[in-house]
């Protein structure tokens, strides 16, 4: 069993938006996006874990968030964060902000920080939303996360919240949004420098097991297990 933690460890207490806000969102996604997950069995207590998926959605973040076993937070875009009342929701929901392009120091260092108090944090390689349901090229941000705090990783596959429209629309037309856990894995150890090529090799590792969580007709550039950004 995976973990980083010691015995009897007692998890961090988050803020009422976090536990509000997964009640809400598994209330309406079962009406409105006829919402299931597997592979729960997956992931095993108490973690933490760096869990990476596929992005479709403007939903994905706090549906992944909802449907995980363990208590987690959020990498989420900075724009966010640029409106007060924005701000307040995805902060204390469990979130917190990432510079696109380039590495964020900073977003690297509260993860660390909050997987030190036991709570994982979800992530998502590609940086942006696919803009037709394909897996798209991916960055190197959660492999650096990986790699540089030696924390094991759970790949998620989402697939449905793609045809997420209006609640009226879902209501009578169910997307079915599928969220897939899957087995923990850690990533091969780095000797010497994480080098721009071993990023690459690391991130093609990554997104491999985010790809084999998913239909053949959402994997996109991974379908043949190649790509990844830099």
């Amino acid at each position: 069993m995976f973990s980083l933690l010691p015995a009897g460890y007692n998890y961090y207490q988050m803020h009422w938006v976090y536990y509000f806000g997964r009640g809400l969102i598994r209330t309406l996604m079962v009406p409105f996006g006829g919402w299931k997950t597997k592979g729960k069995e997956n992931v095993p207590a108490p973690g933490p874990f760096l869990v990476v998926s596929n992005h479709l959605h403007i939903a994905d973040p706090p549906i992944i968030a909802a449907s995980f076993p363990l208590k987690c937070v959020l990498i989420a875009k900075a724009d966010l964060w640029d409106n007060g009342w924005s701000r307040f929701w995805v902060s204390n929901f469990g979130a917190f902000p990432v510079r696109r392009g380039g590495i964020d120091r900073e977003a690297i260092r509260q993860s660390e920080a909050w997987i030190k108090k036991g709570v994982s944090v979800v992530m998502f390689p590609e940086g942006t939303r696919s803009p037709d349901g394909t897996m798209q090229p991916a960055l190197p941000g959660a492999v650096l996360i990986a790699t540089l705090l030696n924390i094991p990783v759970v790949p998620v596959g989402i697939t449905g919240s793609d045809k997420l429209r209006s609640l009226k629309r879902s209501f009578f037309h169910h997307p079915k949004i599928t969220v897939n856990f899957g087995k923990p894995f850690t990533l091969p150890p780095v000797e010497g420098k994480l080098t721009k090529e071993k990023r690459r090799e690391l991130t093609l590792i990554m997104m491999g097991h985010v790809a084999e969580l998913l239909p053949p007709e959402y994997r996109g550039v991974y379908t043949g297990g190649e790509n990844a950004k830099d």
